[in-house]
């Protein structure tokens, strides 16, 4: 069995009858690119020339064409005096390698600079600079076609070696968006990210749903035009892999110093920076970059927000996105406590919540494993990488914003930003996984995309709030789909967990209350959980169904039925089934004394409210709806401040007892009152 067969898997077969012709087998690529000194796309470039193919002969075949390529145009250290000599003896030479350029004042001429071979001052045509702008900057990777003059090496200060002709390594063909839709006709969605993941490198299988979006959220900016994005995480986890390896039209920035000029402009001469000619720049280890002048960072805040900068009187647009990818070591639970998770950005970015807020998303590089070659990076077929950055390239021309019309509506906690934000994410993620705009997506797909663009975009939200309390108070965003749909909150899940009791609105249906307990055990902490669907009556889902809590829900269910007018209105508690569910969190399990939370469960799941956030409800009902004396009020608002509700909803009558209340507990949760079922119905929903 040869090296180049592999077992094709169901994925690289649906690949197969899809794009055959643009596929590249990536183990094939992370061998070479080991061997040689240039990066996977370079690689890829040759690999999708001559084995773009399925077929093993074909592959083996190209094989042979692409290592000589490799071995006879990429310079190794210590071989640059062949290449010369061989240029100087036997005519031009190809080679393979990075080519920059500079105005040379002197002679009023364009110089170029070859760095593996370590040649300066080549000619290069006027016209060749102008084609390829880039090279004026940071420089790119083409193949080059090196002459040597005898006749002008003898002249003094003679410059004998000319590049002859340039070709630039991507992709240039006219129809590649409409190849890439099409061939995503052929994948169901989940294929179609499976396939992605494997076309920058990884293994999808290896990698849970979590990481999965990480990975997609790396890939926003190369589709989305000034798109800006934070990555934070520890280290070893491949994150600056795909702004470096994957495509020519991003370019990344290792520490030190970014100077406005490299970045943005040089006002002396007029020459555009990196965010005018790459769709990416990326900064690698954040947290070493420093800029060279003060106005670096404002002027970067500006672009941020705006795709704009000046230059003296004119404005200059463009439309390169910002990465951010820095590590922090210690764990997330643990950095939210002693600081906010954006604290590995330098200091003048860090605390600046007018710089926070032009962030679009924060990827919780967290969730994405440490990267063991063996297991995480994948041995299938994916795209040719200068296919993909193509089509990545051109998708930036669009905006999918338009999808979203009367299919998703924001809840109101979004400022202007938080909006333009999650609307940029959406748009990214649609164009990824449904690249042909005619393509219908799927509800249950928007659903996940708007919920990945939510929790992006308020996990900066959420450390601004931790810079600036004040200002930034309300990050309980929701959204909801269809004008009937209910509105669903989104949390970011390193700041929520189910046990705890946070400030965001719980789904309808849901609510936290405290039982008063009774004999041995005292007051404890129960979540109610109720679903409704078409039936009648109420089915406790708990096995065994603890007595005392089968008479809370009787009581419930009973007062729902009576004031029903006053709690639903006109609908019909009696033709719906409920079904019921307790969970205790403390040492009293009974679930005795629930009938109030039961009650505000079961009209906030027939009404589609959400049950307020951090909020606490107690209160003991009997059949006839009057409501029971509290026994410890007390002792079950010191439970709700252990377990950091911000509101306790008590019955009024409990107020008297709570005059023993110390001090310190009155200043750290606000205790509301009812009067009655109803009223306590109406103070537990949201509005």
């Amino acid at each position: 069995m040869s090296m180049t067969s592999i077992e094709m898997d169901h994925l690289d077969q649906v690949a197969a009858a899809a794009l055959d012709g643009y596929l590249v087998r990536k183990d094939l690529v992370r061998r070479y690119s080991r061997q040689y000194p240039v990066p996977t796309y370079v690689v890829e470039f040759l690999l999708g020339r001559y084995c773009a193919s399925t077929d093993p002969e074909e592959i083996e075949e190209g094989l042979a064409i692409v290592e000589k390529q490799l071995q006879g145009r990429t310079v190794r250290t210590g071989d640059e005096e062949l290449f010369k000599s061989r240029a100087r003896d036997d005519g031009p030479v190809k080679l393979i390698d990075i080519v920059r350029a500079k105005l040379d004042t002197k002679n009023d001429c364009y110089a170029a600079e070859l760095p593996s071979l370590a040649l300066k001052g080549v000619q290069i045509a006027d016209s060749m600079v102008k084609e390829n702008e880039r090279m004026l900057t940071d420089g790119f990777y083409a193949e080059v076609t090196l002459e040597y003059d005898a006749l002008i090496a003898q002249e003094k200060n003679g410059r004998p070696f000319r590049i002859a002709a340039i070709r630039p390594i991507q992709m240039s063909k006219p129809d590649v968006l409409s190849v890439f839709a099409k061939g995503r006709e052929g994948f169901t969605t989940e294929e179609w990210r499976h396939f992605l993941i494997r076309s920058v490198g990884l293994e999808p299988t290896a990698l849970d749903e979590r990481a999965q979006r990480v990975v997609l959220l790396r890939m926003i900016p190369f589709v989305e035009r000034n798109y800006n994005l934070v990555e934070l995480g520890p280290r070893g986890t491949g994150k600056s892999h795909i702004y470096q390896q994957i495509s020519p039209y991003s370019h990344l920035i290792s520490g030190g110093k970014a100077t406005v000029a490299k970045m943005f402009v040089n006002n002396a001469s007029g020459q555009r920076g990196l965010v005018c000619q790459y769709d990416v720049v990326c900064f690698d280890e954040v947290s070493g970059i420093s800029f060279d002048s003060k106005d670096g960072v404002n002027i970067m805040k500006g672009y941020m927000e705006s795709g704009e900068f000046s230059r003296g009187k004119e404005s200059i647009r463009a439309e390169g996105g910002m990465v951010m990818i820095g590590n922090f070591d210690v764990d997330v639970a643990q950095q939210q406590r002693i600081g906010h998770l954006l604290s590995p950005l330098p200091p003048e970015m860090r605390d600046d919540t007018a710089f926070q807020d032009r962030i679009h998303a924060f990827a919780p590089g967290w969730d994405f494993p440490k990267l063991n070659p063996g297991e995480h990076l994948t041995d299938h077929f994916g795209l040719v990488s200068d296919f993909l950055s193509e089509c990545w390239s051109r998708l930036r021309q669009s905006s999918r914003v338009s999808a979203l019309q009367g299919r998703v509506f924001w809840g109101g906690a979004l400022s202007g930003r938080d909006i333009n934000a999650v609307q940029k994410t959406t748009s990214g993620l649609l164009k990824l996984l449904f690249p042909d705009p005619e393509m219908p997506v799927p509800d249950e797909d928007l659903e996940w995309i708007v919920r990945l663009a939510l929790e992006s975009r308020r996990r900066v939200k959420e450390q601004q709030k931790r810079c600036l309390k004040s200002e930034f108070r309300n990050t309980h965003f929701s959204y909801t789909m269809g004008v009937d749909g209910v509105e669903q909150f989104v949390a970011t899940p390193e700041l929520h967990s189910d046990e705890a009791i946070d400030g965001d609105p719980l789904p309808p249906g849901q609510v936290w209350a405290v039982g008063p307990g009774g004999g041995e055990a005292g007051a404890g902490l129960y979540r109610i959980e109720v679903a409704v669907g078409p039936g009648s009556g109420a089915k406790i889902l708990n096995h065994p169904q603890p007595p005392a809590f089968r008479e809370s829900v009787k009581v419930g269910e009973q007062n729902l039925y009576t004031r029903a007018k006053q709690l639903v209105g006109d609908r019909d508690p009696r033709s719906h089934e409920f079904s019921i569910q307790l969970r205790p969190f403390d040492a009293d399990k009974s679930g005795a004394g629930l009938g109030l939370p039961l009650l505000i469960a079961l009209v906030g799941s027939l009404l589609e409210r959400s049950t307020r956030g951090g909020m606490i409800v107690v209160g003991s009902l009997n059949l006839g709806g009057s409501i029971e004396m509290l026994p410890n009020p007390v002792a079950i608002s010191e439970l709700a401040v252990d377990k950091q509700a911000t509101t306790l909803l008590m019955p009024v009558a409990a107020r008297r007892a709570l005059n023993d209340l110390p001090d310190d507990i009155w200043t750290k949760i606000n205790i509301e009152f009812y009067s009655d079922p109803t009223d306590g119905v109406f103070k537990g929903l949201m509005e």
